[in-house]
């Protein structure tokens, strides 16, 4: 049975700066970011921690090809991304 994906979005605390990520597991690689596992990656440089997009995908495979499609998008369209799941 093949494992599932995840694509997600995470934005600084003042949504200045956004991240687009995939992950086998969302909840792991979610505290990863706020505990800044990795203290010289881009999300903690930039206080990337707050969740504000999320999409499940069946295989892994799947979840990476729309990352690919999001982080070649521009910032509008990933903002559309983001209301859409959190209007506010």
């Amino acid at each position: 049975m093949a494992k599932g994906g995840t694509v997600y979005i995470i934005s600084s605390l003042n949504n200045t700066t956004i991240y687009t990520g995939v992950t086998s597991d969302l909840l792991v690689r979610v505290q990863q970011h706020k505990n800044k596992t990795n203290p010289n990656s881009f999300t903690a440089t930039y206080n990337c921690i707050k969740l504000v997009y999320y999409q499940f995908y069946e295989t892994i495979e799947a979840a990476i090809e729309e990352e690919k499609r999001i982080k070649g998008g521009n910032r509008k369209q990933k903002e559309m991304l983001i209301s859409r799941m959190n209007p506010e």
